[in-house]
């Protein structure tokens, strides 16, 4: 399980900067839609042009599971994270050797602890998610829109998720990834926006301040007994 993702890469040049910071994970997104949208092409070049010890997630946005597959392959994908509305009987469609993100996205007056239903349909559906992200809810974007979770109600995380680790997304950046590791306790931490000069475009000095902090402030929690 990797423990800090740089997602919404979109060229070779800020795949290797993520890296060299110390990054774990790169996502790549093929939402249409997105400001950070790559093509397979964009993505296969990304992944062999880049010093990419990190794994590949690719973010989906209610694809086609065939089309999921195409791509997951012909990029090298270690996990699809599946970031729409996507039903809990969608997750048993998707090849065994992927691992599974099962994003869930919040408005601050959202109960978290449905999200343990959510997993528990998924689980009875055929397979449950290998890992959780939470997200910001936008009314008409899936994710990179700067706007925070609240982290204060999801710190009995582990309740109702046991042993699904928690990956915390939505407004993460360098000044405040410590805080939020720290309230929530995730297994790892996501950011787009939070790191870029411009949609799609990485600054360098961000995201290495963005994993420095937050490696330390896991090293706090770790200290600390959680």
């Amino acid at each position: 399980m990797f423990k800090i993702k740089i997602c919404g890469i979109t060229n070779p040049e800020d795949a290797e900067s993520a890296v060299n910071a110390g990054a774990d994970a790169i996502g790549l997104n093929f939402y249409h839609r997105s400001p950070r949208v790559v093509s397979v092409d964009r993505a296969i070049e990304i992944v062999h042009e880049g010093n990419l010890i990190a794994q590949r997630v690719g973010v989906f946005v209610n694809t086609p599971v065939d089309e999921i597959h195409r791509i997951a392959k012909a990029v090298g994908l270690a996990w699809v994270q599946l970031h729409g509305d996507e039903p809990p009987g969608f997750l048993s469609k998707i090849d065994p050797q992927f691992d599974i993100i099962r994003v869930r996205r919040l408005d601050a007056g959202d109960d978290p602890t449905k999200i343990g239903e959510d997993i528990a349909a998924c689980r009875a559906a055929g397979r449950a998610p290998d890992a959780v992200l939470v997200d910001a809810r936008s009314t008409d974007e899936y994710g990179g829109t700067g706007d925070t979770v609240d982290w204060a109600g999801l710190g009995d995380h582990k309740i109702w998720l046991g042993d699904i680790p928690l990956i915390l997304a939505g407004g993460l950046r360098p000044d405040n990834v410590d805080e939020a590791i720290l309230t929530v306790r995730p297994a790892a931490v996501d950011t787009a926006s939070g790191v870029e000069k411009a949609p799609g475009r990485k600054d360098k000095q961000k995201m290495q301040t963005f994993v420095d902090t937050a490696k330390e402030a896991f090293r706090d929690a770790a200290r600390s007994g959680s």
